[in-house]
């Protein structure tokens, strides 16, 4: 997180419950309750108002870009469950609190990385994963989230704000390679609409899978040939092959579909991207009634 103040409406200080970020103080100056262990019963985190989060300080004077709030067990649970996160995975939580999103991801098998910009929350995040068993696959870094790499991440979560999401969204579309899940806590990524919404002990979640990069001309070899031209907006696409549109567009991570007309007929055109190059692959969804095509290919130019 970076040394900065923000100043939020009361809108926006309505939805904060920050996840693994800052500090949480009180309006009387006393810290908020410290939930280590899932709820076995009604959740206690404070509500937000009894925050005072202008400017974003921790008590050791840490300037911070949001405040600390902890993310209720269940929230964090749920957010895992739709990044999908298992021992394959790398994740990486931006923000990391006193690490319990990271640490839990350890649990799962996958290995973990959190950074957060205040000390102490990060010596309190390496004793967490210590605690649990999992230090030696979840480690801690004490530093500018904006500043860390992210591309190696399968996995990123965040509870951020708003403002801090559109910020990081261009390094998020370039810089992580397509189908890597992320997740963020209450706040969106502007006119980037999630691939998914889930709503947790009141908590909004979001998943976003990010897109290959499939805009321009590409090449059709087999199945009748032609010129495919793509149009993208984020996970959306639109296009035409051979001059006519394409149906039902699909753009799932590296995988493709649509349904285009052929000299045989409709066909149904689903593959995998790499790069310039898009091979057959399976659908990510069935087009009733439409026959797969058959030995085809996609090249684009450049």
């Amino acid at each position: 997180m970076r040394s900065r103040q923000v100043f939020l409406t009361a809108a926006t200080l309505a939805l904060i419950v920050v996840a693994g970020c800052s500090e949480p103080v009180s309006a009387q100056g006393t810290q908020a309750p410290d939930i280590r262990t899932p709820p076995a019963v009604e959740d206690t985190t404070p509500a937000l108002e009894t925050f005072d989060v202008s400017p974003f300080e921790s008590p050791e004077g840490v300037k911070l870009d949001v405040p600390y709030v902890p993310t209720p067990y269940p929230v964090v649970n749920a957010m895992l469950e739709m990044g999908q996160v298992d021992k394959a995975d790398y994740h990486m939580d931006l923000g990391s609190g006193d690490g319990r999103i990271a640490v839990e991801a350890g649990k799962r098998g996958a290995r973990a990385f959190g950074v957060d910009i205040n000390p102490v929350r990060v010596a309190e995040a390496e004793k967490n994963a210590r605690d649990a068993g999992v230090s030696d696959r979840v480690t801690f870094a004490r530093q500018d989230l904006f500043q860390t790499p992210i591309k190696d991440a399968t996995v990123l979560t965040m509870y951020l704000l708003p403002e801090v999401n559109l910020k990081l969204r261009p390094r998020i579309l370039d810089e992580l390679k397509p189908g890597t899940r992320v997740v963020s806590h209450a706040f969106t990524m502007g006119d980037w609409v999630p691939d998914e919404t889930r709503e947790v002990e009141g908590a909004q979640l979001m998943l976003w899978i990010v897109p290959a990069k499939v805009a321009g001309t590409w090449t059709l070899a087999g199945a009748g040939g032609g010129a495919l031209q793509l149009h993208q907006t984020y996970q959306q696409i639109t296009g035409s092959l051979g001059g006519k549109p394409i149906r039902e567009p699909l753009l799932q991570g590296d995988r493709i579909q649509f349904v285009a007309d052929t000299p045989q007929g409709p066909r149904l055109f689903a593959g995998r991207v790499a790069g310039n190059a898009v091979t057959p692959a399976e659908p990510i969804r069935p087009a009733a009634g439409v026959t797969a095509a058959s030995a085809w290919r996609l090249t684009r130019a450049g």
